[in-house]
């Protein structure tokens, strides 16, 4: 059996995604240069360019990354047959595991997304955004018509309440942190789906 081989410089090149990311986040896309980030990985800028043509080239290599890891978990999250209230406890832990492997990136993608899709070559960030959407109002949909979910629930503003509950945790969720990310998805999914009073207030 003939062992792949790797290819040249791919590991150093997987370093400077990183530092990149770890720069656009920090600092956000438009006052990020190629300097900048050749700067924190310590080379040269003209250096970066053997790499990578450009720091689009970077943000869009990046952002699709996170987002095929996150596009294969839901996927085996929605064949997995689960039912409405299941699928999404495991949505939410999905999102959490790819937080704790993509971060940077997701706080790249909740800060720019909206206006790199304005790009050709970032169009794919709305269509992501479409999808999510589709598919948590699905998934809220399905729970209302077998009684999972509450039957007056408002859709649309459960799906925004979750979306953004959900994702603004990269802005404070660090992977080496005292909770895992499924323990932290676990505490999510209680406080949305059961609350936190202990019993309903007498009115």
């Amino acid at each position: 059996m003939v062992t792949p081989k790797k290819t040249p410089g791919a590991g150093r090149r997987a370093e400077l995604l990183a530092t990149a990311a770890d720069v656009f986040a920090e600092l956000g896309y438009n006052a990020t240069t190629v300097r900048t980030i050749a700067d924190r990985a310590g080379m040269l800028a003209g250096s970066l360019y053997y790499h990578f043509d450009s720091k689009e080239s970077m943000a869009d290599e990046i952002l699709s990354a996170f987002l095929t890891d996150l596009w294969d978990g839901y996927r085996r999250t929605e064949e997995a047959g689960l039912g409405p209230r299941e699928t999404f406890e495991e949505l939410v832990t999905e999102s959490f595991r790819q937080m704790a492997r993509h971060r940077p990136a997701v706080v790249i993608y909740q800060k720019e997304a909206r206006r790199l899709a304005a790009q050709e070559r970032f169009r794919y960030l709305a269509d992501s955004h479409e999808r999510f959407r589709e598919l948590w109002t699905r998934t809220l949909e399905r729970g209302v018509a077998d009684g999972s979910f509450r039957s007056e629930l408002d859709i649309p503003v459960t799906y925004r309440f979750v979306r953004d509950t959900v994702w603004v945790a990269a802005v404070w969720f660090r992977p080496w942190g005292s909770r895992t990310a499924s323990e932290i998805a676990q505490q999510y999914t209680s406080m949305v789906l059961d609350g936190i009073a202990t019993r309903p207030v007498a009115r």
